[in-house]
């Protein structure tokens, strides 16, 4: 059972901002947006709050702000969704699950093991995953389901005990990785083989934090064309959600907007034999409890 963390009872809420959240259970009669979407609208894009009938409720201002997000209107159907954060920056973590490091014959790692994923991976719920078919081509790409952790407000040097009081809230990542250009051709390095166009969809919504106090208890499962290939719980994490974002903000500033990914469960493409990699036509759907399903077909890339 989750208990109410005393230092928060009694303070003000603000609609979806990542000042003044209640990581308890308990919750006060002025109930925040919980589920944010990004859609598009006549206007441009445009945060909502989901509605249980599916409708969305228009919010203006900003999540990132001192102000956060206020009701804008009455209820309206939902246009295209939009991965629900416009990120400045993507930091991924490597080998994160126990259940992982084992499958792939690798030592639990000392510290956390930190990669980038440029701004352009980001991709929409729906939208296609493309496979790099002309220059720069791969025909190993790969799944990842991810928890991903986004900052409400500026971190640096958190503590760790402080650390979710940074959080604005949790979404579904497939970090996507081209596997021959990350282990063969990258020079060791990562952020090529998870840095083309589409390696990062993201979405379908934004569970702000007070919605789940403790990231560290939620089911994750990723199935391709139906077929069940990740099962596990962030309770495998190696080092879980407040320890990474006071590790990252010890040698970083996190800024408002950032998207941590904190890493991948057993049962990747390239962990099976022979490898099962990603081929056109294939959909991937990521479901973690609490959030919902990030689902997104795979097409290869025209030249």
């Amino acid at each position: 059972m989750f208990t109410n963390n005393p230092r928060n009872e009694g303070r003000s809420r603000k609609l979806a901002s990542g000042r003044g959240t209640n990581h308890g259970r308990r919750r006060t009669s002025r109930r925040p947006a919980m589920r944010l979407i990004r859609h598009l609208t006549p206007s441009g894009p445009s945060y909502a709050a989901l509605q249980p009938d599916g409708s969305a409720l228009p919010l203006a201002g900003d999540p990132f702000s001192p102000e956060g997000l206020a009701p804008a209107g009455e209820p309206v159907r939902p246009g295209k969704l939009l991965h629900p954060v416009a990120s400045p920056n993507v930091i991924g973590i490597g080998l994160n699950y126990r259940s992982h490091a084992l499958e792939v014959g690798r030592p639990l790692p000392q510290f956390p093991m930190i990669f980038v994923k440029t701004t352009n991976a980001l991709q929409n719920p729906g939208d296609p995953i493309l496979l790099p078919r002309s220059q720069n081509a791969s025909h190993e790409v790969d799944y990842e389901g991810e928890l991903a952790v986004v900052i409400g407000r500026t971190a640096k040097n958190v503590p760790r005990e402080r650390a979710l009081d940074h959080v604005l809230g949790y979404t579904i990542a497939n970090d996507v990785s081209a596997r021959d250009w990350q282990f063969k051709w990258g020079g060791g390095q990562f952020c090529q083989g998870k840095g083309f166009d589409t390696f990062c969809p993201l979405g379908p919504v934004l569970v702000t934090a007070d919605e789940i106090p403790d990231p560290g208890r939620l089911a994750i499962r990723t199935r391709v064309n139906g077929e069940l290939r990740q099962e596990s719980t962030t309770a495998d994490l190696i080092f879980d959600v407040p320890t990474l974002i006071a590790f990252l903000s010890a040698s970083k500033t996190l800024l408002p907007g950032t998207v941590i990914l904190t890493g991948t469960p057993s049962g990747v493409g390239a962990a099976f034999t022979p490898p099962r990699f990603l081929q056109p036509g294939d959909t991937i759907a990521i479901e973690i409890e609490d959030i919902g399903t990030l689902s997104n077909p795979v097409q290869a890339e025209l030249a």
